[in-house]
C-alpha cells in the first residue's frame, strides 16, 4: 500500500478541463477539479501541476493538416498556457495561493521556470502550475509532468484519468477489461499500455519516482491519494 504523501505533481490533460465537449474549458469542470486540488492543499498537500493543451490545440493532429509538426507543437505548448492561467485565477478565487510559470517566458503575462522559484512556492504552500510543456517540440506534456517531478522532488506523480486505473485493454469498448492495483515501469512498457509516452515512463523508472493513475472525477481523490490510501492503478518498481 502507498504511504501518506508530502508532495505530489498532478497532470491533468486539456481535454479534462473541456467536460463532456472535451474542447474549451468547461467552467463547471475547471471549478470542481480546482476545488478539489484547493482541499487537499488545505490540507498540506504541496501540489504542483501541470496541464495539456488538447482541449485547444493539438499538435500532431495539426500536423496532419500539412502543417509543420513543430509549429504546431509550439501552438499546443501556448494552449498549455491558456489553461495555466484559467486553472491559476480559478483557483485563487476558491482562496487557494497558486502560481503559473512556463517553461518560456510569454512577455509580462507568465514568468519562465525557475526551479528555485517553484521550489520555494511549494515550500510556502503555493500550488505551482507549470505550463509550455518542456519548452521543446515532440515531447509531450506528460514527459513534461515527469520532468518537473523529478525537478521538484516530488513523492508521487498523479495522472489524472477518466477511468478509475490502468486496464488491459479499453474499458469504454472491452467489457471484460481488467485493471490493474499495481504494475512496474518494465510491465507498462513491455504491455505497451500507453499510459503515459516512453520518455515520460522512463524518466519515472530512472529516478523511481512512483506514478498513480486515478479517476480524477472520484469525490476527495487527492485527499485519499495523500492519506495514503490506495486509489487507482500505482506504478512503481516493484508492480504487483
Amino acid at each position: 500500500m502507498p504511504e501518506p504523501v508530502q508532495r505530489v505533481l498532478l497532470k491533468l490533460s486539456g481535454e479534462a478541463l473541456g467536460g463532456s465537449a472535451g474542447a474549451g474549458i468547461d467552467a463547471g469542470v475547471i471549478r470542481r477539479i480546482a476545488g478539489e486540488v484547493a482541499q487537499a492543499q488545505a490540507d498540506g498537500l504541496e501540489i504542483g501541476v501541470v496541464l495539456g493543451g488538447g482541449n485547444l490545440f493539438r499538435g500532431a493532429a495539426l500536423a496532419q493538416t500539412g502543417m509543420d509538426r513543430v509549429t504546431g507543437d509550439q501552438m499546443g505548448m501556448l494552449a498549455t498556457i491558456m489553461n495555466g492561467l484559467a486553472f491559476r485565477d480559478v483557483l485563487r478565487a476558491q482562496g487557494c495561493a497558486a502560481q503559473l510559470m512556463s517553461a518560456f517566458p510569454v512577455g509580462s503575462m507568465v514568468a519562465g521556470f525557475s526551479q528555485q522559484q517553484a521550489l520555494q512556492w511549494l515550500d510556502a504552500g503555493q500550488v505551482v502550475i507549470f505550463a509550455g510543456g518542456t519548452g521543446n517540440p515532440f515531447f509531450t506534456t506528460d514527459t513534461a509532468a515527469c520532468l518537473r517531478a523529478v525537478e521538484m522532488g516530488a513523492d508521487l506523480v498523479l495522472k489524472a484519468t477518466k477511468v478509475d486505473g490502468i486496464y488491459d485493454r479499453d474499458p469504454a469498448r472491452h467489457a471484460d477489461a481488467r485493471r490493474f492495483e499495481a504494475l512496474s515501469y518494465d510491465d507498462v512498457i513491455q504491455r505497451d499500455l500507453q499510459v503515459m509516452d516512453l520518455t515520460a515512463i522512463c524518466l519515472c523508472r530512472d529516478h523511481g519516482l512512483p506514478l498513480m493513475v486515478f479517476d480524477m472525477d472520484a469525490p476527495g481523490a487527492l485527499r485519499r491519494i495523500a492519506s495514503g490510501e490506495h486509489v487507482g492503478t500505482l506504478v512503481d518498481e516493484h508492480g504487483a
